[in-house]
């Protein structure tokens, strides 16, 4: 699984990072019998090429779980990812019911695109709170039981999802233009 989201701002990565990522990794450790990779950012290593480690992250993913905010859709490289498991679900011939993007509503939803409207969506809207303190809240329970929601459709989705192939497709954004040098030229 690899988990795509908006890097830039504080909140979606901080809930990511601090509640969703957690819970999602042991939640599916206990559900299932076998191991489940979940790619998050953070993975890859001092010094690693970013774009390259993504990118075979993404070749391999077996599902996409975007984490979908009204700036999700204006990040280059969460729509490479996103378009990346539309042309894989097109090849699978995943068209009509796709299943490789399971994607869960941190806020708004109003002014997500048409492409993305079209799609049913798992609303987390009520727990995207950031802060590591909300784990001690009752609030959290309910957020608990809703992600074990998640889990068991992600483990349905898991095994109707098909074979790895090499060939998958793999998007990537246009690599960002080197800012302009600031010493004065002679």
């Amino acid at each position: 699984m690899f988990i795509s989201y908006q890097r830039s701002g504080s909140t979606v990565p901080a809930w990511v990072r601090n509640h969703f990522y957690p819970r999602l990794r042991e939640l599916m450790d206990d559900f299932v019998d076998y191991e489940v990779k979940i790619f998050l950012d953070d993975q890859v290593p001092v010094g690693g090429e970013w774009p390259d480690f993504v990118r075979e992250a993404l070749r391999h993913a077996r599902i996409l779980i975007p984490v979908c905010s009204p700036k999700y859709f204006s990040d280059e490289w969460c729509m490479a990812e996103w378009r990346s498991m539309e042309k894989r679900e097109e090849l699978v011939g995943m068209t009509r019911n796709g299943r490789l993007i399971y994607p869960v509503i941190f806020s708004d939803s109003k002014n997500f695109p048409e492409f993305a409207s079209r799609r049913t969506m798992r609303n987390l809207k009520s727990w995207n709170l950031p802060y590591a303190h909300y784990q001690n809240t009752a609030e959290y329970f309910d957020f608990h039981r809703e992600m074990e929601r998640v889990v068991e459709e992600l483990a349905e989705i898991i095994s109707q999802v098909p074979e790895w192939r090499s060939e998958w497709p793999v998007e990537t954004a246009a690599p960002a233009l080197p800012k302009p040098s600031t010493l004065p030229r002679f």
